[in-house]
C-alpha cells in the first residue's frame, strides 16, 4: 500500500518517545497535522508495541504537557497496530516545557527571536507593523512626508477627498495607523524623519561592483521616511547606477533604462512593503555590469513558494499597514499582482522577466541589464546626460523653478526638486540669485562656473 509522503501535516515514526510531544506541539502551532506511530521513513508499516498501554497514555501526556485534548486512535495494517494522533490547529499559542515548536515544510522547528515574536502576534491576529509604539506621536512625524502622501493619494483617487483636508492625527486614524492613544509601528516607518531609531535596518543601500562582489566600485544609503525613500532610491539608480543607453528608429531618438522603469518601482516597492522589519537589516541593492539585484529579508507565507509567486496568488502583505498606505497612495495593488506586473512591464520593454529566489535569508529578484545591441543603434551614441547637465543644458541666463521644470519637460514638482534642482545646487553646478531668502516666489538660477565648464566637457 502507498502513502502520502510526509509533509508539513503528516509525520511518520516508527516508535513512541515523549520527545515527540515537540511534533504534537508543532502541528497545533501550524494548521494540525497528523503523527503516525508505527511507519518508518519509507511510510512502511512496522507496528507498535504495547499499543493498548499507548492508547491511554498518550491523551493524558498530551492534555498535561501541552493542554491540548486530541483523538488517538488505533490502526490496523498487514496484522500490525498503528497509533494515529490527529493534531487540530490550535486558536493560541502552544508550548512544550515553555519552547515553542512549528512545521516547516516535513521538519519541525524550535522558535527563538524575531520568528518567535511573529508568530505570537500572529497567534493573537496581529501583526509586526500593527503593534502600538509608546513615546511617538504625529507632531513627530515628518511633515514633507506627510504632505507627499496627500499629493499621491489625491492622484490616486483611493481616498475620499475630505481625508486629505483634515488634521494629520485624523488622516493617521483613517489609514489605521494608530491604536488606541498610541502610533503604530507602521507609522513609524512610514513617516517617521528617522524610522531606525525605533526600528533597526529600516533604509535601504545600494552599491555598484565590478565582476565580483569584492570589486565593490561605489555605494549609497538612503534613509528616512519609507514613503520617501522608494522615490529616492529610484531617482539615485536612475541618475548614478543605471545608464539610458540611446538608440534611433529612423529619425526617433529612443532612451531606455537598463532596467524598465515600471519593474524597477514594482521591485522595490515589493521589497519595502514585504520586507520583515524584525530583522534589523537593510534592504540591499547590488548593480553589476550585467545584472541588479534587490534583496530583503521577507519571508513567504507558510507552504508558499516562488512558483506560487510567479502565479496566480491572493495578496498576503508581510505589512498589512504599511501596504494599505502605500496602497491608498496608489503606489501598490491590492490584489497579488507585483510580480505579474514586473514581468509585464520587462516584456513590454523587450527585457527578460526578473529571475526571483527565496532561501532562509529572504528573497532575491534578479534584473538583467538592458543593453544598446538593436539594428537601429547610431555608431556615434550620444553620452549619458545626467539630470543636472540636463538642467544646465535648458538654463539660460536667471530663470525660476518653474521655468526650468517646463523647458525640462517635467510634470512632477517634487520629482524635479529632488533629482534636478537640489543635487545640481549642492554640486555647485548652479546658483541662486537670492541666496538669503530660498523660499522667496522671485527665486531665480543661473549658472555657476563650475557649471559652465561641466555643461561645456558634456557637450560632444
Amino acid at each position: 500500500m502507498t502513502h502520502n509522503a510526509e509533509s508539513q501535516h503528516l509525520e511518520w515514526k516508527e516508535s513512541w518517545r515523549d520527545e515527540y510531544l515537540k511534533w504534537v506541539c508543532a502541528f497545533a502551532n501550524t494548521g494540525g497535522g497528523t503523527l503516525v506511530v508505527g511507519r518508518n521513513d519509507a511510510g512502511a508499516a512496522v507496528g507498535v508495541r504495547d499499543a493498548a498501554r499507548l492508547l491511554e497514555d498518550l491523551p493524558n501526556k498530551i492534555r498535561n504537557l501541552l493542554g491540548l485534548v486530541v483523538p488517538v486512535q488505533l490502526r490496523r495494517e498487514s496484522d500490525l497496530d498503528l497509533i494515529e494522533i490527529e493534531v487540530e490547529a490550535s486558536p493560541y499559542p502552544v508550548t512544550y516545557r515553555g519552547k515553542y515548536y512549528v512545521r516547516s515544510g516535513s521538519t519541525t522547528q524550535e522558535l527563538s527571536g524575531a520568528p518567535l515574536d511573529a508568530f505570537l502576534l500572529r497567534m493573537q491576529g496581529r501583526h509586526w507593523d500593527g503593534v502600538p509604539l509608546p513615546r511617538v506621536g504625529p507632531a513627530d512625524l515628518s511633515a514633507a512626508a506627510l504632505a507627499r502622501f496627500r499629493v499621491l493619494a489625491g492622484r490616486s483617487g483611493r481616498v475620499a477627498t475630505e481625508w486629505l483636508d483634515e488634521p494629520d492625527t485624523a488622516l493617521l486614524e483613517r489609514l489605521r495607523l494608530t491604536d488606541g492613544t498610541y502610533l503604530k509601528r507602521a507609522a513609524a516607518l512610514l513617516f517617521h524623519p528617522d524610522p531606525e531609531a525605533f526600528v533597526g535596518g529600516a533604509w535601504i543601500k545600494v552599491g555598484a561592483f565590478g565582476d565580483s562582489d569584492a570589486d565593490l566600485r561605489f555605494q549609497d544609503e538612503v534613509h528616512g521616511p519609507l514613503l520617501l525613500q522608494m522615490e529616492t532610491m529610484v531617482e539615485l539608480l536612475k541618475a548614478k547606477y543605471l545608464k539610458t543607453p540611446i538608440s534611433y528608429q529612423g529619425l526617433q531618438r529612443i532612451e531606455t533604462l537598463q532596467v524598465p522603469e515600471a519593474a524597477l518601482r514594482e521591485a522595490l516597492l515589493n521589497a519595502v512593503v514585504h520586507k520583515d522589519y524584525a530583522s534589523a537589516v537593510p534592504i540591499q541593492i547590488s548593480v553589476y555590469p550585467d545584472r541588479l539585484l534587490i534583496w530583503n529579508a521577507g519571508q513567504l507565507p507558510p507552504t508558499w513558494t516562488v512558483e506560487k509567486l510567479l502565479g496566480k496568488h491572493p495578496s498576503i502583505p508581510f505589512n498589512p499597514d504599511v501596504a494599505n498606505t502605500f496602497f491608498r497612495a496608489g503606489q501598490i495593488e491590492s490584489w497579488g499582482r507585483g510580480i505579474e506586473r514586473m514581468v509585464q512591464a520587462c516584456r513590454a520593454a523587450g527585457a527578460e522577466p526578473p529571475i526571483l529566489r527565496h532561501d532562509a535569508t529572504g528573497l532575491w529578484v534578479e534584473f538583467a541589464l538592458l543593453t544598446s545591441s538593436t539594428p537601429e543603434v547610431t555608431p556615434e551614441v550620444t553620452p549619458e546626460v545626467t539630470p543636472e547637465v540636463a538642467l544646465l543644458q535648458v538654463l539660460t541666463g536667471e530663470l525660476g523653478r518653474r521655468d526650468l521644470q517646463e523647458r525640462l519637460g517635467l510634470k512632477d514638482a517634487e520629482h524635479f526638486r529632488q533629482a534636478y534642482l537640489l543635487p545640481a545646487l549642492e554640486a555647485g553646478l548652479i546658483e541662486m540669485t537670492r541666496p538669503n531668502t530660498p523660499t522667496s516666489r522671485l527665486q531665480k538660477y543661473r549658472l555657476t562656473a563650475a557649471g559652465q565648464t561641466r555643461l561645456n566637457s558634456a557637450e560632444p
